[in-house]
């Protein structure tokens, strides 16, 4: 028996079971994964196996080590658990979808010239409802009042939509705002969805929402009438090919709703809300937009013009180190050798799962960031104000040093136009009109924590950070 025990010990990651019998972990690590994976981090070290709910999960947090994991497209499968949320979530099954050909399509509708165009129809939305939003204001000393979270969101989520789905305004009959407010009732119960863990008042919410939404999504794609993007239609036409009925393509469309409205407005609040609470990183960014407003735009455009902005992309990728907290899992499908980067080899089992969590390590792992819970907007500047890429942990240079969008080729197709999307909703905001905090003692709300592993966190309560906002546009 002291024979077996060694073996195991010296070939498979170490073993926390819990105390609860089938259930293991699982309350714990839905509760506040951040906090259980440190504690496990801290008790066992960068890889260890725990029992959640029924599954065994082998959590890998050392950055050096993710490419054995991300990498292997052979061991280790992507899609097997994203079918199971898709279905969990979106109630969602596509039997003969082929992710490599819908990832293609989407590449190519998400780079290079369909990229420009993407980018301007958002920039012209943006414009159009900020104005709208500040028509109650009759005079330049006129304020109007609104959650910060709500106020990033609602405009971000609206422009977003009409760029990519169409809506009212390109005469499709679906009002960008009816689709909002529905999409915040879903998105409240989207982690409960996930780990099924509704009561019956939620799950019949759920359903119901969920049904609204479709209803609502109904009309986008069909065809160039319905002022949809060419990416939706092309998207519309590969599920039709693929033999999925109108009733699973509406599914699918909430998904891709999910997929490219879920994250930006959230990552656009806590970009805000930082540079509202650090006064320096305000007047850095606001400086560097100032001169590319000076700049002459029969000569360079503005939106060519926002692709150079040293100053804003650091503040905006510290942003995302600190509340862009995606779990990267995969499904073991044959037993594999996992090869650590310092030389140590542990094998996995087949039928459990690997799960890596960027948001601890690097993001949050003091040897790689000094002083990882503060924001620092000059953190990703070196001193010339180049682009800062050279992080190290253990005299090692990391490949990985934050992972907002995941990595490898299961990362963000869409990262481009999300940060276009983000660069000219803060410049609009901070360059045509004055916003400043109710309260001027304010800090940033608390997370979630059970929101951790779904993309971007967001806040504790409904109450957030308030601005005053003054047109000026």
């Amino acid at each position: 028996s002291k024979i077996i025990k060694s073996h195991l010990s010296e070939k498979e990651p170490p073993l926390d079971k819990g105390v609860i019998p089938w259930l293991g972990h699982a309350l714990e690590f839905g509760r506040d994964a951040a906090k259980f994976l440190n504690r496990m981090k801290v008790k066992h070290g960068d890889i260890f196996t725990v029992r959640v709910a029924g599954r065994y999960v082998t959590v890998l947090l050392d950055p050096s080590s993710y490419d054995a994991v991300i990498e292997d497209s052979v061991s280790l499968d992507f899609t097997r658990y994203a079918q199971v949320l898709m279905d969990r979530i979106f109630s969602l099954q596509l039997p003969h979808h082929n992710p490599a050909v819908e990832k293609a399509l989407t590449k190519q509708h998400f780079e290079g010239g369909s990229l420009s165009c993407l980018s301007s129809t958002m920039h012209c939305h943006l414009q159009s409802l900020l104005l709208q939003a500040q028509r109650p204001c009759h005079n330049q000393t006129d304020w109007n009042t609104d959650g910060l979270f709500s106020f990033c969101y609602s405009l971000l989520f609206r422009a977003g939509y009409l760029t990519l789905f169409g809506g009212e305004q390109n005469n499709n009959r679906t009002d960008p705002t009816d689709v909002y407010e529905e999409y915040r009732k879903f998105d409240n119960l989207l982690t409960k969805m996930a780990r099924t863990t509704l009561k019956p008042e939620e799950k019949r919410t759920a359903q119901s929402v969920r049904g609204r939404l479709w209803e609502l999504l109904a009309p986008a794609g069909l065809g160039e009438g319905s002022g949809s993007s060419p990416w939706l239609r092309d998207y519309r036409h590969l599920l039709q090919e693929e033999g999925a009925d109108e009733e699973t393509q509406r599914r699918a469309l909430l998904l891709q709703l999910w997929a490219t409205q879920g994250n930006v407005g959230p990552a656009a609040f806590w970009l805000l809300g930082f540079l509202l609470t650090n006064p320096e990183a305000m007047r850095a960014v606001r400086r560097e937009f100032s001169s590319i407003s000076e700049q002459d735009s029969a000569k360079c455009p503005l939106l060519d013009r926002l692709q150079h902005t040293p100053v804003f992309d650091s503040a905006l990728e510290e942003t995302l180190r600190l509340s862009a907290a995606p779990f990267i899992t995969r499904e073991v499908v044959q037993e594999k050798t996992l090869q650590m980067a310092n030389g140590q080899e542990y094998q996995l089992r087949r039928g459990d799962r690997v799960c890596l969590f960027p948001f601890i390590s690097p993001q949050m792992d003091p040897e790689i960031h000094q002083e990882p819970q503060r924001f620092k907007y000059e953190r990703f500047l070196n001193k010339d104000g180049s682009v800062k890429k050279d992080f190290f942990k253990g005299g090692r240079r990391l490949k990985y040093y934050t992972m907002p969008w995941g990595a490898g080729t299961n990362g963000c197709v869409g990262k481009r136009f999300a940060i276009n999307s983000i660069r000219q909703f803060v410049y609009l905001v901070l360059s045509h009109l004055e916003l400043e905090r109710c309260d001027s003692e304010a800090q940033m709300p608390e997370v979630n924590s059970s929101r951790y592993g779904f993309g971007m966190l967001q806040h504790t309560t409904l109450r957030s950070l308030k601005p005053d906002v003054k047109s000026g546009l």
